[in-house]
């Protein structure tokens, strides 16, 4: 009995701290559509990027995991600081 409540426990901690490290991930994502937005796709000169909107739609949609490398390499490759206090 207490093994299953010890387990019960522990399930629900990782469920917890899991979906707590995603919500950091999508306002993380969010700050970066922010800063390329900003910085990068309204510059003067711009051209149309395709991986870079695709990877704003993955952030929209949850699918984190494929959107923030993509736009930090975007704004890296802009020299654009990236948020200082994601830690992934």
């Amino acid at each position: 009995m207490k093994l299953g409540l010890l387990f019960l426990s522990a399930s629900l901690l990782a469920l917890s701290t899991g979906a707590e490290a995603q919500s950091d991930d999508k306002g993380y994502c969010s700050e970066l559509i922010g800063l390329y937005r900003r910085y990068i796709q309204n510059s003067p000169g711009h051209q149309f990027d395709i991986d870079a909107i695709n990877a704003i739609e993955q952030c929209q949609k949850g699918n984190v995991e494929a959107g923030i490398p993509v736009l930090e390499k975007k704004l890296r490759q802009g020299r654009i600081s990236l948020p200082g206090n994601f830690k992934p």
